[in-house]
């Protein structure tokens, strides 16, 4: 994967015919003919001619890119504007405008990311700390999850210590760029992390509820962390020791609840969650491929209960 800071390496990475995926607001970063701009999108079209994918954008544009890129073999250049971390791995989820799960896939052909700090100095306080709080969730699981690497537990502690430190001060003082860059600094870190390792409970428990009631996936991130940590405390007890020690904390769950805390996130009935949600998702949650990587076995009883616990 090539990574550059500074949107000025974007043009050598573009290609000569680059097809562009964002939202009408990025028009200035990249302002080319071939654009797809319905962003979340389950039926994305790509023309004919067009030699280069490029995403600009959060979670949902580059996984709408994911899926062109899948769907053709061009390669993806992804430059990112939230912390969301999903331009590190081949893997999509496809969304309707209504941010609704349509389905989803893998085989992205990732080529290059282009990280440019100033892009999200507007970025608001709840998408900040809800992306940020994904990618925090990136670096704990990768620490316990089978598929983890010497590499990828090195990222995952340095993004855990960035993101630490820099999002409180981010909430504080949002157009901070010294800020934003150790922000962003963190969740590429924990990007390469998630990309060389896995996903686990955390993550499952929010992809259920998000995909089948639309809330956003690092709001629900920030909820589910914690009660994931505490379900696996009995088997990967030194993992997340470290990971308490590179956020500073001896309580890592209490400490990824107060950063929480700094986007409002408290509750899932706040997100939108139905009462009876925790019961309808259980099932199927259990059997994600978080849940089955994950170091403690997980059933749908104990998927129910989690979600209760934070409903």
């Amino acid at each position: 994967m090539i990574v550059r800071w500074g949107i000025d390496g974007l043009a050598a990475l573009a290609g000569e015919r680059p097809f562009v995926v964002a939202s009408p607001r990025w028009r200035h970063v990249v302002d080319v003919a071939d654009r797809w701009e319905e962003v979340p999108s389950h039926r994305i079209e790509v023309p004919e001619g067009v030699d280069t994918i490029v995403a600009v954008g959060g979670g949902s544009a580059i996984d709408t890119a994911k899926a062109a890129s899948s769907s053709t073999g061009l390669p993806l250049v992804s430059v990112p504007t939230t912390y969301s971390g999903a331009e590190w791995t081949a893997f999509y989820g496809v969304r309707d405008p209504d941010r609704r799960m349509r389905g989803g896939g893998a085989g992205a052909r990732l080529h290059a990311i282009v990280y440019e700090p100033e892009l999200t100095l507007d970025l608001s306080r709840a998408e900040t700390v809800g992306t940020a709080l994904n990618a925090l969730a990136h670096c704990a699981e990768a620490l316990y999850v089978r598929e983890r690497t010497t590499a990828s537990d090195r990222d995952a502690l340095a993004g855990a210590e960035l993101i630490g430190e820099w999002l409180p001060r981010v909430v504080d003082v949002p157009r901070d760029l010294e800020a934003r860059t150790g922000l962003l600094r963190g969740a590429c870190h924990a990007g390469a992390a998630l990309g060389a390792s896995m996903l686990a409970l955390g993550h499952a428990l929010a992809q259920g509820l998000g995909g089948r009631y639309g809330a956003p996936h690092g709001a629900l991130n920030a909820l589910t962390l914690p009660v994931a940590l505490r379900f696996n405390q009995s088997v990967a007890a030194e993992a997340i020791e470290r990971f308490g020690q590179a956020l500073g904390s001896d309580d890592p769950a209490a400490k990824v609840e107060e950063l929480a805390l700094l986007g409002g996130f408290e509750r899932l009935r706040d997100l939108g969650i139905p009462e009876e949600g925790p019961a309808k998702v259980a099932a199927a949650v259990a059997e994600r491929p978080g849940s089955r990587a994950n170091p403690r076995p997980v059933t749908p009883a104990d998927v129910e209960e989690l979600l209760r616990s934070i409903w």
